[in-house]
Parts: C-alpha cells; structure tokens; sequence
C-alpha cells in the first residue's frame, strides 16, 4: 500500500467551468486519469488537498465525485477556498453514501491511518491576515489543524499534514500553523492552491524550521500523483 497525494483538480465534468482555457490545462481529466491509473492501486490512498469541483451546491457534485470514485484508491477530500459546494461532514458523509461513493473519505476536524502515516490537515488561510474577520477564520483553521492532530496521537505512526493554502510563500510565512506543527513533531507539509508558471516558481519546497513543504496543485505536478516516501 502507498500513500499519494495531489490537489486542485477543479472538476467541472457537471458545470460549465472548463479550465482548459488556462495555459497547461489542455485535455487535463484525461491526462489525470491516465497518469492516476499508471500508478494508483486499489490498495492504495490518496490525498486530495482542496479545490476539488467547481459545483456550487453539494447536489452538483455527484459527475465530479462519480469520476473521483471510479479511480482506484481510498481518497481523503479536504476543503479548498473554491470547493462551495462543502457543507457539514455529516452532510457530505450521507451524500457520498447514498450515492455509493464509497472510495471517498472526509478530512474535516479528524485523520485516516494510511501505510505508515496518519493524514492530518485542514484547508488553512491567508499568509497575511489584516482584516478582523481573516483573523478569525486564520484561529478557526488553527483549531482545526489542532483537532486534526489531536486525533492523530492515539496512533503510533508519523502525523504529516496537508492544507490547501500554502504556510510559506517567498518571504510570507504562516507562523500560526507552523508553530502548531512544530508543536506536534510534523515532518512533512504538502499543500496546494499554487497555480501557473510563474506563481509554481515562487512556490516554497523545502525544510523549513524542520517541516519538510512540497507543493502538490495539479499543474504543478503535470497532473500526476505525487507518492509520499
């Protein structure tokens, strides 16, 4: 069993949002789909970190999740700043099975053991948090990482995080979420949210204050899984 992890698909199979359009993006579902079946098993799990469907509304979801859940693999959603269609875990839990979407898993105040891991995260915030109300959305994620965590303690095996949002960028640091990393011994932080050429060049991949980060957006990863070792 294997670990694999990618974000950003921003399926549109049941909305008129193709990202085709953008630079990179040409043919990208099949291209997905055929990189995602030359290396994914059954047996394996895969993190999707956010940005998953362009649906506005949960009931819009069922042709995005319905060609996620036809992929081999257990999958872990968690939320991206584009995915409105969330709603409560309980909500999504029912949705998913009453429509036999049983592949798909919830990342949201909880962790899943996978292999040697055991997969934490929430969708994170902005890097600079001005506003009194990006304040309290930045303290809510925190409580949510925290929760995540929190969870992951019962487990022997190494807690490594995913967001959507990026906690570094060029000279931007996110230290509210690095810290309650640190505080947890995490060694491993992907993310993604990052798009296009010149944005992906900015993008921080690297240790930082002992956390290892890696960017893991579609395009960034020529809409390839990336395995966790």
């Amino acid at each position: 069993m294997s670990v694999f992890a990618i974000a950003d698909f921003h399926l549109s199979l049941g909305t008129d949002k193709p990202m085709d359009v953008f630079s990179g993006w040409d043919n990208y579902v099949d291209r997905l789909k055929r990189n995602w079946l030359n290396l994914v098993t059954e047996r394996d799990t895969v993190v999707v970190a956010g940005d998953i469907s362009w649906a506005m509304k949960l009931c819009e979801t069922d042709e995005d999740f319905g060609f996620i859940d036809s992929l081999p693999g257990t999958k872990i959603f968690l939320k991206g700043n584009h995915d409105y269609w969330w709603e409560t875990a309980t909500k999504i839990n029912r949705r998913l099975e009453e429509k036999g979407f049983d592949s798909i898993k919830i990342l949201f105040n909880n962790s899943y053991e996978a292999e040697n891991y055991v997969i934490c995260g929430t969708r994170g915030w902005l890097l600079e948090c001005e506003t009194d109300e990006d304040k309290k959305l930045l303290e809510r994620e925190c409580g949510r990482l925290r929760l995540s965590l929190e969870s992951a303690k019962k487990s022997l095996k190494e807690p490594i995080v995913f967001l959507h949002y990026p906690p570094v960028y060029g000279r931007q640091i996110q230290d509210n979420m690095i810290g309650i990393m640190r505080e947890y011994g995490v060694k491993k932080c992907y993310y993604g949210h990052i798009h296009g050429r010149n944005m992906i060049k900015g993008a921080f991949n690297g240790e930082y204050q002992g956390i290892d980060f890696r960017l893991i957006s579609c395009d960034a990863l020529g809409f390839t899984p990336l395995l966790i070792r």
